[in-house]
C-alpha cells in the first residue's frame, strides 16, 4: 500500500469520477484506475463498483475511507509540525468559535494578522457541540466557546472567563433604566433571541419551561452582529451572554432577577495531541485581548 494510492482513492470518492480525479492529480485516468486497482488486491475487497463509465463507492471503500483520511491528515501534520521547526510563524491555523464570542474575536485577527503575516487563518462559526466533534477529528486547532467542565475527559480547557448571561436593550430603551428584570416581565417583552446552540438560548428554554411561561419570540438568528444590530437600532431585547457585548457602546446588559447564571468559557484543545505553534501564539493574543477588557 503506497501513500499516492491512498491520495488517488480519496480524490475518487470525492468526484465519483476516475476522469475527473486522474486530472486534478496530474496523472492519467488509466494510471489512477491501475492504481486503484492494485489497492483493491491488496485489501482484497473492491473499494468501488463499476457502472459503464460511473463508478460508486462500496460499503468497503465507505470503512477504508475514514482510514485513508487520517492517514493523509497525520501525514499533512507532521508536515507542518516539520515546517514549524523551521519557521514557528508560519502555516495554517484553523480555529472554531461558538457564535457567542464574534465581538471577542474581531478584535484579535486583525493585530494578530499583522503580526504574524505567515499564518493563514480559517474561522469556523457553530454551536459548540458541533466544534467540539471538529477539534476531535482534527479538523480545528484550537476552539473557542463556552463549556461544562466536568462535561468530557479528552479536552484540555484553558479558563477565559466567566459570563451572565443577562437581558440586553439599546442604551436610549426605556428598559436600559431597569436595575433587573424578573420573568414575568421578559414574558412580556418582544425579544430577538439566538438561535440552537447558543448557551444563552439553553438556558432561556429551560427558564421559561421550569416555570411553565412562553417567551414572545419575534425574531430568531444566529448571526450575533445582525441580532445585536437590531437591538441598537430598535426597541427589541434580546437575552444573551454578557461579554458578547464587548465594543457595543450602546447597549446596555441588565441582569435577570434571582436567574443569576455564570457561564465558563474556554479556550478548547484536544488532549494528548501537539499543539501548533501557531494555536499558541493566537491563544495568547486572545488571553492579552481578555485581559485588557
Amino acid at each position: 500500500m503506497e501513500f499516492r494510492q491512498l491520495q488517488y482513492f480519496v480524490k475518487a470518492t470525492e468526484t465519483m469520477n476516475f476522469t475527473e480525479a486522474a486530472a486534478e492529480v496530474f496523472i492519467t485516468q488509466s494510471t489512477l484506475s491501475q492504481q486503484i486497482k492494485q489497492l483493491e488486491g491488496e485489501l482484497g475487497m473492491l473499494l468501488f463498483d463499476r457502472i459503464g463509465k460511473h463508478v460508486r463507492i462500496t460499503e468497503a471503500g465507505h470503512v477504508f475511507l475514514a482510514y485513508a483520511r487520517k492517514i493523509l491528515m497525520e501525514a499533512q501534520k507532521s508536515k507542518q509540525t516539520i515546517a514549524e521547526l523551521n519557521n514557528a510563524a508560519t502555516g495554517v491555523l484553523n480555529i472554531g468559535v461558538s457564535y457567542a464570542f464574534t465581538s471577542l474575536l474581531l478584535p484579535v485577527l486583525a493585530p494578530f494578522s499583522t503580526k504574524y503575516p505567515g499564518i493563514k487563518i480559517f474561522i469556523t462559526y457553530d454551536n459548540h457541540e458541533e466544534l467540539e466533534k471538529k477539534l476531535r477529528l482534527a479538523e480545528l486547532d484550537v476552539i473557542v466557546a463556552f463549556h461544562n467542565e466536568s462535561d468530557d475527559e479528552d479536552l484540555e480547557m484553558q479558563p477565559l472567563f466567566s459570563s451572565s448571561i443577562v437581558m440586553v436593550v439599546a442604551k436610549n430603551n426605556p428598559l436600559a433604566q431597569l436595575k433587573n428584570v424578573d420573568l414575568k416581565q421578559l414574558a412580556e417583552l418582544e425579544l430577538i433571541l439566538p438561535g440552537k446552540g447558543f448557551s444563552s438560548r439553553t438556558f432561556i428554554n429551560e427558564l421559561f419551561y421550569k416555570h411553565k411561561m412562553v417567551p414572545n419570540i419575534k425574531i430568531e438568528l444566529n448571526d450575533v452582529h445582525s441580532l445585536l444590530s437590531l437591538v441598537q437600532d430598535g426597541q427589541w431585547a434580546t437575552i444573551l451572554n454578557e461579554k458578547t457585548l464587548i465594543g457595543w457602546d450602546k447597549l446596555v446588559a441588565i441582569p435577570i432577577a434571582g436567574q443569576e447564571v455564570k457561564k465558563q468559557s474556554y479556550i478548547l484543545w484536544q488532549k494528548g495531541v501537539y499543539r501548533k505553534k501557531a494555536a499558541i501564539l493566537f491563544s495568547e493574543e486572545l488571553m492579552n485581548i481578555v485581559e485588557k477588557e
